[in-house]
């Protein structure tokens, strides 16, 4: 019963071209589900790099407190969702030796509160390492990306085939009338 549900059964006016079109559906089902834990591997494997290129990196910087020297920005950002807005900040060196720099602050941030700025080998303002929620975001879309552009490929793929078989299923259709019809019109007669 359950092989007649998947057009798979016995039926004498169930055709080769819909027994390999069930194959195909029953195939690109399969596929399709394997797909999910291919992702999880490949979001977990993104993931996992990202969360590995973050961590040399926040190796070779060294966070520091640093004082704003400005206020910033105290309105709304330019960009939906800006929270930041490049300031002067200063702050000591490991040397003990005062120095300036841009860096970003908060939106409404003001002078004389204390900033914290990333700083690279040679002691200049760095952008901040990646924080593992990013790493993490980034191999969750990664994975979801792969899942939804493979579905989309074996979708189409499925659709083409399916394609294929309708104008074959069309021409046995044909022939088969074609073979009816002369028995049909010559008892007519």
């Amino acid at each position: 019963m359950q092989a007649r549900r998947l057009g798979l059964g016995r039926n004498t006016l169930r055709r080769q071209v819909d027994r390999v079109e069930a194959i195909l559906r029953l195939g690109a089902v399969v596929v399709a589900l394997l797909m999910i834990p291919a992702a999880a591997v490949l979001g977990t494997a993104v993931r996992d790099a990202s969360e590995r290129a973050a961590a040399v990196e926040r190796a070779e910087l060294q966070q520091v407190r640093a004082q704003a020297l400005e206020d910033a920005f105290a309105g709304t950002g330019v960009a939906p969702g800006q929270v930041s807005w490049p300031i002067r900040v200063g702050w000591q060196d490991a040397q003990g030796v005062e120095r300036e720099g841009i860096a970003d602050g908060l939106i409404g941030t003001k002078a004389g509160a204390d900033v914290m700025i990333w700083l690279d080998r040679s002691g200049s303002i760095a952008s901040p390492p990646r924080q593992p929620a990013d790493s993490a975001a980034f191999g969750a879309s990664a994975g979801l990306s792969m899942v939804m552009l493979s579905w989309l490929l074996l979708s189409g793929l499925f659709v083409l085939a399916q394609r294929s078989l309708d104008r074959r299923r069309a021409d046995i259709w044909e022939r088969e009338w074609a073979e009816v019809s002369r028995r049909w019109t010559r008892w007519e007669k």
